[in-house]
């Protein structure tokens, strides 16, 4: 994109002429940076925060430009930058998703009065290529240890999966079972179908065991995360048995009915179509 050349304050108090970027690999879901250098060309100084900070904050948009999401992370300026100098930003990006080909704007936004875009400068804007969140579609699970007949109905179940376990350690997400855990056949391939989505956590429904051992109480405790419901982001409830990737940290909780219980990473989700039947 090429911008007009400007003199120091020719567009007013706030004027940007943006000069370079570099670009990473970005991933749906995930945090990644790019580095931009803008030039001052307005008339007033860029403080980096108080009541007249100045910000780098971008949106993403589709390929006609309708907005996707507006006004993603804010990145702080590293120092004071007067009119006619120039200055390097690291600006913070989260992936959008799904993943795709989508077109970036960056811009500068004046605290508490407006985008930078509003006051007659060009957004710097290119396309990015988003990729899939997984490298490659690999998943581990890590069973706790358990009565060694409820571990082997899990292990059993998770040998006959549509899409093949990776190895703990090499794999990129983790999920955590309990002993007694017994995951439907398409339990691995809709977990990794939402992480390559974008989603960073991911959990599903559990279901007691229809035999004795489905009191039902456990049915009662359980019941926030009973089948038949749909994808939900915004679930109210821990995830149960989740399954993360790699690099990401949950806050894990106090278990419910004996089954691993996290506070999970965002982005996540809750389906209720990826099934775990559970004898405790």
């Amino acid at each position: 994109m090429e911008q007009p050349e400007r003199r120091w304050g020719e567009i007013g108090p706030l004027g940007v002429r943006w000069l370079e970027w570099t670009t990473q690999e970005l991933r749906a879901g995930a945090r990644s940076s790019f580095v931009v250098v803008a030039d001052n060309v307005g008339s007033a100084a860029w403080y980096p925060s108080g009541d007249r900070g100045i910000y780098a904050a971008y949106h993403w948009l589709d390929s006609r430009g309708n907005p996707i999401v507006w006004g993603g992370q804010f990145s702080h300026l590293r120092h004071p930058v007067p009119p006619g100098e120039q200055t390097q930003i690291e600006l913070d990006v989260t992936g959008p998703m799904p993943p795709g080909r989508y077109r970036l704007a960056v811009d500068l936004v004046a605290e508490g009065r407006c985008w930078f875009a509003e006051v007659g400068n060009e957004p710097l804007e290119f396309d990015v290529e988003v990729l899939h969140r997984l490298r490659e579609r690999s998943l581990a699970v890590a069973v706790r240890p358990g009565p060694e007949e409820r571990r082997a109905e899990t292990l059993a179940a998770l040998a006959g999966q549509d899409e093949p376990l990776g190895e703990e350690g090499k794999a990129e997400a983790v999920a955590h079972l309990a002993a007694g855990c017994v995951p439907a056949p398409d339990w691995s391939r809709r977990i990794l179908d939402a992480h390559d989505e974008g989603y960073a956590a991911v959990g599903g429904s559990v279901e007691p065991d229809g035999r004795r051992h489905a009191r039902r109480g456990l049915r009662a405790t359980l019941a926030p995360w009973a089948p038949g419901r749909g994808r939900n982001p915004s679930f109210a409830h821990p995830l149960l048995c989740p399954s993360i990737v790699a690099g990401e940290e949950p806050a894990w909780l106090e278990d419910v009915a004996g089954l691993p219980a996290a506070s999970p990473p965002p982005p996540a989700i809750f389906d209720g179509r990826i099934r775990l039947r559970y004898r405790p």
